[in-house]
């Protein structure tokens, strides 16, 4: 959510850069890889499950936090003993479709209570308070956030509606794996621009086009009061007596 409320966007950011987006990708397209190739599940966890490992070794090696990479490396082992234990290589995909349909379920909650989460979220970020929810004034910002809300409820019903029959159906799982791919870090990364687009405040996007207007009008102001000085200070030399000493007449001349 940091980089909702950021003043510029950044995809990487929202992805959580290159190894972010390495780190969230790789065990699930090895994982389809393996299995596709091998047909046995155990050999598909371990690499899924070893590759996790080696990004959190790279980053201890490195002195790179590893707390970003916990939830993830934690995810991957939790699908991997699921899938493993069942005997179901589907089942590695099914804690992320539970994964959805919770936070699905906490965003329509927030709207049907009328605190819709993303204006909640960007609220507490900022360091505001929620009388967006109550004020006239700010019924703008109220109604924006509401749509950021949507937009995110949009996108878990969307990988539901999108990877729950792949799941029910029989050897879908190189199909699940590329759906789970394609609308995991990829779509999340769309949907969290357009969320900046609808949180960031119009003064904002005003502020620097009305800076640079009025410096040009500072700077056009401080020209004409030039102007209007040497105006003044040219009439005063005009006005000025001419001294009779500097300008000698023929009586004064000496006699040749």
């Amino acid at each position: 959510m940091a980089s909702v409320v950021a003043e510029d966007f950044s995809v990487w950011q929202a992805v959580g850069g290159v190894r972010g987006l390495a780190e969230a990708v790789l065990p699930s397209v090895l994982f389809v890889i393996v299995f596709l190739v091998t047909s046995e599940i155990v050999p598909a966890v371990g690499t899924a499950i070893a590759v996790v490992v080696i990004c959190l070794a790279i980053r201890l090696i490195q002195r790179i936090d590893i707390t970003p990479a916990l939830g993830g490396a934690f995810g991957v082992a939790i699908s991997g003993i699921w899938a493993w234990r069942s005997g179901e290589a589907e089942n590695y995909f099914a804690m992320g479709l539970w994964t959805n349909g919770a936070y699905l379920a906490v965003f329509l909650i927030s709207l049907i209570a009328t605190w819709p989460l993303i204006g909640v979220a960007v609220a507490l970020l900022r360091g505001e308070d929620q009388s967006w929810r109550t004020d006239p004034e700010q019924a703008s910002r109220k109604r924006r956030y509401y749509t950021a809300t949507w937009l995110w409820v949009g996108l878990f019903g969307l990988r539901l509606a999108v990877q729950l029959p792949l799941y029910l159906a029989d050897d879908q799982v190189g199909a699940l794996g590329i759906a789970r791919i394609v609308m995991g870090p990829f779509l999340f990364a769309i949907v969290a621009w357009l969320t900046w687009m609808l949180c960031r405040e119009p003064s904002e996007v005003l502020a620097p086009t009305a800076g640079r207007a009025e410096g040009e009008h500072r700077e056009a102001g401080a020209d004409t009061q030039h102007v209007e000085r040497g105006d003044r200070a040219s009439e005063r030399v005009e006005e000025a007596p001419r001294d009779p000493t500097n300008h000698p007449d023929s009586s004064s001349a000496p006699n040749s």
